[in-house]
């Protein structure tokens, strides 16, 4: 089995890549934050994957598998996500901070904040006021840097 151990963009990859054959992989923000595991292309190639820990697949990444000479591209699936749209800078400093304080992801986009529909969310931004709606998008939670430790 091909395994892959780095991503790549499109503009990145080298010309000797530029003629193999394209294949996509359609995953859910939970398996794009898996770096590491067997995975299956749309196509239905299967490769490994291991990944720097931390590497968060996004859309448009590359895996280059050289064996196959198959480039699979990343493509972020739509998923039920809550849309938080803060009006006022403190809503967004205090919003972003209840749902970071429950250990929640959460992704800032151009239309506000946005969680994925999971288990304790809804629950959450109810007990907090925190008025949201419902919609369909690709998340990707935003990362941090430094370690929670309290």
């Amino acid at each position: 089995m091909i395994v892959i151990e780095q991503t790549h963009r499109e503009d990145t990859l080298s010309a000797a890549v530029a003629g193999y054959a394209r294949d996509t992989i359609t995953l859910g923000w939970e398996d794009r934050v898996h770096g590491r595991g067997r995975r299956r292309s749309d196509g239905g190639l299967v490769f490994g994957l291991s990944l720097p820990r931390g590497t968060i697949l996004r859309g448009g990444d590359c895996l280059v598998l050289d064996g196959a000479q198959i480039v699979v591209v990343v493509v972020e699936r739509p998923e039920p996500v809550f849309l938080i749209e803060p009006r006022t800078p403190q809503e967004w400093g205090l919003y972003a901070y209840h749902i970071g304080n429950r250990h929640q992801p959460l992704m800032i986009s151009g239309a506000g904040i946005v969680c994925p529909d999971v288990g304790g969310v809804e629950q959450l931004l109810e007990q907090q006021r925190i008025p949201f709606s419902r919609t369909t998008r690709a998340f990707t939670p935003v990362t941090s840097t430094a370690g929670d430790h309290h």
